[in-house]
C-alpha cells in the first residue's frame, strides 16, 4: 500500500520512525514518503522535506515566515495528491497537521492522526474540527480516550512510543560516568526567555549540594555562550550536548522544565521537581487559557501530584532546596516516588505504541 506521513518536529521524526518500521514488518511492499527527518529517511521513508525547514515556534516567528509556512502548506497538498496516498498519517504538529487533515477530507483522503492534539489542555473547541477532519485518531495518553468520549468521538490508546524509547536506551551498555560526583540532572527546556528567567533559580541548588555535579542538558536551540553566561559562576555546574539520556541514566535527581521531559525523567527513575516560570503576562494569560490540573505531564496521567510543581511565584530558592533535599536525603520520599513511578510505566507500558498504531494503519489502508 501507499502511505504519505507528516511529521514537522524532531520528536515527530523519532516516534514516527519507529512507526514506520513496525508499518514495514506488517506490509513489506510498503510505499512510504513524507515530511520528516534523518530518522524516518533511515527507516525508510522517501522523505520530500525536512522537519528543520519547517520548525517556527513563537507567535512573532510564525508571522514572520507565515508566505513560507503557507508555500510549505501548498507544496505539501500538491505532493500528497502526486502521490495518491491510501492513507495519510499526520504524527502530532497539530499548527500544520490539522490544517492538511481538513484538505485531505475535502480531497476524499483517508486520515489516521498519530498523537494527539493536545485539545484537553486549552481550546476543547478544536475537538469538533478534529471529529469533522480525522477518520482515526490514535491516543498516546491514557485519559485522552475517555476526554474525546465526552465528545461522541471514539479513539484507539495505543499506548506512549517514549516507554519504548526510554527502554532501548535503558538497556544499551553502561556509559562513561559524567562527573566524578553525584549527578544532579539540569533540564531547564529549550526556550531561550524562559531558560534565562528558570535556569538561574534551578542552579542556586550548587551552592547548597557541593558534593553534587549538576549537569544542563543543553537543547539544540540554545547556542553555548548563552547557557555559559548562566552556568559560569558555578564551580559544580557542566553542560552536556545530545547526552540527556546518558545523563538520565545516571542522576540521582532532576530539576525539570514542564514538558515532556518530565515523562522521560519519570520513565528514567530518577526523583524530580518541576519547574516552571514564565514572563508574568504570558503567565496570566495561559491561565485563563490552559484548563489542566496539573502541568507536569506525570501527574497529568496519573491524576494526582507524584511529583513536586513549582510554577510561577512558588519557584523560588528556599521552595526548591526544600523539595530537592527531600528528594536526595529523605529515604520514603523517594521510595514513594519509585512505587509512583512504577505505577506509571505499568499504565504507559502495557501497550506496545509503535506496533499498536502500526498495525491500526496497515489494516485501515487495507480496508479492514
Amino acid at each position: 500500500m501507499k502511505y504519505y506521513i507528516i511529521a514537522g518536529e524532531a520528536s515527530g521524526d523519532l516516534h514516527g520512525s519507529n512507526l514506520v518500521r513496525r508499518m514495514k514488518q506488517l506490509d513489506t511492499a510498503a510505499d512510504i514518503r513524507g515530511w520528516g527527518g534523518d530518522l524516518m529517511e533511515a527507516a525508510g521513508v522517501n522523505v520530500v522535506k525536512h522537519y528543520k525547514e519547517l520548525a517556527f515556534m513563537g507567535f512573532v516567528e510564525v508571522v514572520m515566515n507565515l508566505r513560507t509556512i503557507l508555500r510549505n502548506m501548498e507544496l505539501c497538498k500538491k505532493d500528497i495528491a502526486a502521490f495518491k496516498p491510501d492513507v495519510l498519517v499526520l504524527v502530532d504538529y497539530p499548527g500544520f497537521n490539522m490544517r492538511i487533515a481538513e484538505w485531505a477530507k475535502q480531497q476524499g483522503i483517508k486520515t489516521v492522526y498519530y498523537i494527539s492534539p493536545q485539545v484537553w489542555a486549552w481550546k476543547e473547541s478544536r475537538v469538533k474540527k478534529i471529529k469533522r477532519d480525522v477518520d482515526k485518531m490514535l491516543c498516546i495518553l491514557p485519559f485522552e480516550q475517555e476526554f474525546y468520549h465526552k465528545w461522541n468521538f471514539e479513539t484507539e490508546y495505543v499506548g506512549h512510543p517514549l516507554v519504548e524509547v526510554v527502554k532501548n536506551a535503558k538497556e544499551a551498555p553502561a556509559d562513561a560516568p559524567l562527573a566524578s560526583k553525584p549527578v544532579i540532572a539540569v533540564l531547564p527546556g529549550s526556550r531561550k526567555q524562559e531558560v534565562s528567567v528558570k535556569l538561574p533559580i534551578m542552579l542556586t541548588m550548587a551552592k547548597h549540594f557541593p558534593d553534587y555535579q549538576f549537569v544542563v542538558a543543553q537543547a539544540p536551540s540554545l547556542d553555548d555562550h548563552f547557557l555559559e553566561s548562566l552556568t559560569g559562576q558555578h564551580p559544580n555546574v557542566s553542560m552536556v550536548k545530545g547526552k540527556t539520556y546518558r545523563l538520565l541514566r545516571q542522576a540521582k535527581a532532576a530539576l525539570v522544565t514542564s514538558g515532556t521531559a518530565t515523562l522521560e525523567t519519570a520513565l528514567f527513575g530518577v526523583p524530580e521537581v518541576v519547574c516552571y516560570k514564565g514572563n508574568p503576562i504570558s503567565y496570566f494569560f495561559a491561565k485563563r487559557l490552559i484548563k489542566v490540573k496539573y502541568i507536569s505531564l506525570v501527574n497529568l496521567i496519573m491524576d494526582r501530584p507524584v511529583v513536586k510543581e513549582l510554577i510561577q511565584h512558588d519557584l523560588t530558592e528556599e521552595n526548591l532546596l526544600t523539595e530537592l533535599t527531600s528528594l536526595l536525603k529523605n529515604d520514603s520520599a523517594r521510595q514513594r516516588i519509585q512505587a509512583d513511578y512504577a505505577e506509571l510505566w505499568h499504565k504507559l507500558g502495557e501497550k506496545d505504541a509503535s506496533g499498536r498504531a502500526a498495525e491500526v494503519i496497515v489494516n485501515y489502508a487495507k480496508g479492514k
